[in-house]
């Protein structure tokens, strides 16, 4: 019976490093994939955080645009999470705040920015504290 289980393990293992890396690489870079998409959402969720507590009139864009830079430099999964929150956070606050269309657009076109790389200082409005 061990030898057999022995015989099992060791082609196993022959097998999965002969035959199917691209099977544990798949799975690795899904791995990969979760925790840029889990670390990008914390980088989103650390914008809303300052953006609140700096409470600075006309702020909201750089937040935006910051967030989303910071979750798109994690890779496919930080960018594809920072999509996914600005578009349901977007969604939810068009039906909601009754801020309007064009601030809507505003906010999606800084989303955007960020995520493309660029810089999220772009948006930024004089005054904003340094720590921000």
């Amino acid at each position: 019976m061990r030898l057999w289980l022995c015989i099992a393990l060791l082609s196993i293992a022959l097998c999965a490093s002969a035959d199917r890396p691209g099977v544990f690489q798949r799975i690795a870079q899904g791995g990969k994939f979760v925790r840029d998409a889990v670390g990008g959402a914390r980088d989103m969720y650390r914008a809303y955080r300052d953006m609140r507590e700096a409470n600075y009139r006309g702020a909201d864009k750089y937040f935006h645009a910051r967030g989303n830079y910071d979750a798109a430099r994690r890779g496919p999964g930080g960018a594809w999470a920072a999509r996914v929150i600005s578009d349901a956070r977007e969604n939810w606050q068009s039906r909601v705040s009754g801020r309007g269309a064009e601030d809507t657009r505003l906010d999606q076109e800084a989303n955007a920015w960020g995520r493309r790389g660029g810089d999220p200082n772009r948006y930024r409005p004089r005054g904003l504290p340094s720590k921000y």
